[in-house]
């Protein structure tokens, strides 16, 4: 059947039809807003096997990449091919003529979607995780594992691990993915939101505060982030106090950083902070750190980078190692996507890979997942409290999409 697109787009509509695009290309797919921009971006890989790539960023084309928490045995990313890459700007309405070619052919002689169809056509083509008898879900068992954490730190097995846990909620009938997303876009502006959908492996939705690396030219940044606290009256920021608990985890997170520049051998680097940022309902500590690659000469440094800070001392812990394996051994759950890494890659020239946090799985429900920063001074029902918070982030948009 043949309809014709309307000539003016809402947000939501211009949306909905790029969804629409990405699932009826029976391929992969990513769309995504980058902090402090207002273009939505898309690239659309209508190869129906996800493909997977080695971590040689700079040699790789345009394109979107997604890394597991865990290393992957072949050592590989998942990777969206900008076979089809699109974007348009949040700001200014959008004419069907202003859509690529591709699209209008692809939409040409297909009835529009509803957002109750891409619901359900997403539920149909993303595996349904079944996680371990829902353990992770539990409060006893994540308060369980914070004690051991504790204890492995007061023996000084470790110095700090960040136990995750999920929590699963229902995707409600009148669940409106686009307008979920542009919700989103409006409530969390210093965010990298995207969503993606890998045939047969997983269908993600999030907004994460925390940039791995960039590189734009000849730039390359990183940044830590870490401590958490509820942002709250009129001017967060002004009111803020940090413990020394919050402090002393942050400042971990750069030495870090530091220390893989000096493994490298790399002497030459600015840094700018800590200072507070709101990040949705939260407020973090964190600092920037910017090289130029050319004067350094390293121009690959995002990919080697990338190999050193992943997992980052704020997703899994230090010794990173020790942490790892502590995890591994009692978290109770796989974490697939979440706390691994995304984002566009070589797209205008630019590389920008984010930590895959404030994130949910999309299936038949909605699986949330977050962690916590765990050191000798925490209380486990606080670290508790800390992921409720990081769950609602995404978890409100899901439930009541206009929020």
């Amino acid at each position: 059947m043949h309809t014709h697109v309307a000539t003016n787009h809402t947000k939501t509509g211009i949306l909905q039809l790029l969804v629409q695009l990405g699932l009826t290309s029976g391929g992969s797919f990513a769309l995504w807003r980058k902090p402090k921009s207002n273009t939505v971006e898309i690239v659309l890989d209508d190869t129906s096997e996800p493909i997977k790539v080695d971590l040689n960023i700079e040699e790789l084309e345009p394109g979107f990449i997604v890394h597991p928490f865990a290393d992957q045995l072949d050592k590989k990313a998942f990777f969206i091919k900008a076979n089809k890459y699109f974007s348009f700007q949040l700001d200014t309405p959008l004419t069907s003529d202003e859509l690529p070619e591709w699209a209008k052919v692809q939409l040409s002689n297909q009835e529009r979607l509803s957002p109750q169809d891409i619901r359900d056509e997403l539920a149909s083509r993303t595996p349904h995780y079944t996680q371990s008898s829902k353990i992770s879900e539990e409060k006893e068992h994540f308060i369980q594992l914070v004690n051991k954490a504790i204890q492995a730190i007061q023996e000084n097995q470790l110095e700090k691990v960040v136990p995750a846990r999920t929590k699963t909620i229902p995707i409600p009938t009148d669940f409106d993915l686009s307008r979920t997303l542009l919700s989103m876009m409006e409530a969390y502006p210093n965010a990298f939101i995207n969503f993606f959908h890998l045939p047969n492996v997983g269908t993600w939705i999030g907004a994460s505060p925390e940039t791995l690396i960039e590189t734009e030219g000849d730039i390359f940044t990183t940044m830590s982030l870490a401590g958490t606290q509820k942002a709250t009256g009129d001017n967060p920021l002004k009111s803020v106090a940090w413990t020394q608990k919050e402090i002393e985890e942050q400042a971990l997170v750069s030495r870090y950083i530091v220390s893989c520049f000096k493994r490298i051998r790399l002497r030459e680097y600015e840094e700018h902070g800590p200072k507070t940022v709101v990040a949705g309902n939260l407020l973090h500590l964190r600092s920037d750190f910017r090289i130029n690659m050319q004067e350094t000469g390293f121009p690959r440094l995002g990919s080697i980078m990338l190999g050193l800070l992943h997992p980052t001392s704020a997703v899994c812990g230090m010794p990173r190692k020790e942490a790892h394996d502590f995890l591994q051994k009692y978290e109770g759950f796989d974490r697939s996507f979440f706390s691994g890494f995304l984002g566009p890659v070589n797209v205008h020239g630019n590389t920008s890979i984010y930590v895959n946090l404030r994130t949910a799985s999309l299936d038949n429900e909605a699986t949330l997942y977050a962690g916590a920063g765990v050191t000798e001074d925490s209380d486990p029902e606080k670290e508790w409290e800390e992921t409720e918070l990081k769950c609602q982030i995404i978890g409100k948009f899901i439930q009541n999409p206009s929020t």
